[in-house]
């Protein structure tokens, strides 16, 4: 039993030396041994993202930008929020997108003509309908403004289905504002409820980043 314990320990002892005490390359040679800078990377927002709810909710300081909405669209968002209690981590700010597009039926050569179509497909059962000055003295019906040409064409092919002529999809000549909502601190839940709210949400996305101090 005593030889058992005599070999253990100097087993023990050989191992010790091996790893703490100086050779061949010291410490540096074991640290480089450990740490290989070329295989590090170093992950955008975007990415830590894409690793999952959890990776986002261990980040400190940090804030999730899910949008840009509508504002029938915020009111909406921000009742689908109300469960997770938010509260003073959840903030709004408006921003201007320049590359929108308008749905919409034109030219009306008077305000009267164009509030009389307006009112005729409001009876049809069609919503937001508008009535906007297109300039030069002549008027446009338009069916809402769009982040992205896509959704926009898509709803200009539903209402043709329903038997609206002369609809038509065009940038619009004017920024279009609307409004991003922050989390400041994310928990896991709320990231995970944020992306399966993008789902219902067309145009929307979420992007990670550091908070920036507004005061």
């Amino acid at each position: 039993m005593r030889i058992v314990v005599f070999l253990l320990l100097a087993a023990n002892l050989t191992l010790f030396v091996y790893l703490w005490l100086p050779s061949g390359g010291g410490e540096g040679f074991r640290m480089e041994q450990q740490i290989q800078p070329e295989k590090v990377k170093v992950l955008t927002p975007q990415e830590v993202a894409a690793l999952g709810p959890a990776k986002v909710a261990a980040l400190a300081d940090v804030c999730v930008e899910f949008g840009p909405f509508s504002d029938a669209e915020r009111a909406k968002v921000i009742n689908d929020l109300e469960p997770l209690a938010l509260g003073r981590l959840l903030t709004q700010r408006r921003v201007e997108l320049d590359n929108a597009y308008t749905v919409g039926i034109s030219p009306f050569p008077s305000r009267n003509a164009a509030e009389n179509r307006a009112g005729e497909l409001r009876r049809q059962g069609v919503k937001d309908v508008t009535v906007a000055d297109a300039g030069r003295g002549q008027f446009s019906v338009n069916f809402g403004a769009f982040r992205t040409e896509p959704p926009a064409v898509a709803y200009a092919d539903e209402l043709t289905k329903q038997g609206i002529k002369l609809v038509r999809v065009q940038p619009r000549t004017q920024a279009l504002a609307q409004t991003l909502l922050v989390v400041r601190d994310p928990q896991q839940p709320v990231v995970a409820r944020l992306r399966d709210l993008q789902t219902q949400y067309a145009g929307t996305e979420i992007k990670v980043g550091n908070c920036v101090s507004t005061g």
